[in-house]
């Protein structure tokens, strides 16, 4: 018998080939509308690169959505890295990188957690009394003009050049630290305490006569917005010294090392002005508390971005 030939029927095979073709283009375009809708596709077109989003993708999610609604902004990924970046900050870090572009994003950083990106002495506010003795007192956090604190103690003459006070607790750390140092042949001595706001009103206004108001704004506070006025600073040098050489003391190296250990941390390093607002000051202690001492100088910060960062 003659097999019958099996008639092929292109038509309906071009038919079928088309369906598939449809099908496999349907889900390549549903796959590229939903790969569209992802932060990576999104990110690539805002001009982002492959490392860039690998980084991009394990931040928090609000940090992305940041990234997503503005232009590519390099500086903000490096602004996302630092250690004490602030979210509620960042369009503030933004603003002033446009003002500053040669600034880093540690400088950034730490400049507008302080608000240094503000004129010294604008938006200023009351400090917070409820901080004990972790209360900030800078260029944009003042005492009130009556302010007195408690449990002030007169300095005996041993231990200072004229009268002075200082708050009792402080007066206690600073005898232990005294005497510490005097093992070692070294000899502590303050030179001024507390003062309250019309002693600094008088010392700002010497300076500022003698040298104008942007000079007298880096060696001194305005009245109301001195350490001073707290009761929790002193300023210490040793015998036969003036500001100027006290740095370059055995005192001054043996603080450098020690005073922490006491509560005591330097007020205004040196390389620090532009966070702090005020010139180096090799002199200025600030009585904090031990294990707040501890943490600053292990962390090589300022007061100023331990209080913007783990007190505020």
């Amino acid at each position: 018998m003659k097999k019958k030939k099996v008639k092929i029927n292109y038509k309906n095979i071009v038919k079928v080939i088309i369906i598939i073709l449809l099908i496999i283009g349907i889900i390549i375009g549903i796959k590229e509308i939903q790969y569209r809708q992802t932060d990576e596709f999104k990110l690539k077109e805002i001009g982002y690169n492959n490392e860039q989003i690998e980084k991009i993708s394990k931040l928090k999610n609000e940090y992305k959505e940041k990234l997503l609604k503005i232009d590519y902004n390099e500086f903000l990924l490096e602004l996302y890295e630092e250690k004490y970046f602030i979210f509620d900050n960042v369009d503030k870090y933004l603003d002033y990188h446009l003002k500053d572009e040669v600034a880093t994003s540690y400088d950034v950083v730490a400049k507008v957690n302080v608000g240094m990106d503000n004129e010294p002495y604008t938006n200023t506010k009351k400090t917070d009394m409820d901080k004990g003795n972790l209360i900030l007192v800078n260029k944009f956090n003042y005492l009130d003009k009556k302010y007195v604190p408690e449990n002030l103690y007169n300095i005996k003459d041993w231990y200072a050049y004229g009268e002075n006070q200082i708050v009792e607790e402080v007066y206690d750390a600073f005898i232990e630290m005294y005497n510490s140092a005097k093992e070692r042949n070294l000899y502590l001595i303050i030179t001024s305490g507390y003062r309250d706001y019309d002693e600094q009103s008088e010392t700002y206004e010497e300076y500022k006569d003698r040298n104008g108001t942007e000079a007298a704004d880096h060696y001194a506070a305005r009245p109301g917005f001195s350490e001073h006025q707290t009761g929790l600073c002193l300023d210490i040098m040793t015998y036969d010294t003036n500001t100027e050489d006290f740095e370059n003391t055995n005192e001054f190296k043996w603080l450098q090392e020690n005073a922490y250990k006491y509560g005591f941390i330097l007020r205004y390093p040196k390389d620090k002005e532009s966070i702090t607002g005020y010139d180096y000051e090799s002199w200025h202690y600030r009585y904090v508390g031990k294990e707040v001492a501890q943490k600053i100088h292990d962390l090589n910060i300022t007061f100023d971005e331990y209080y913007a960062y783990y007190i505020k």
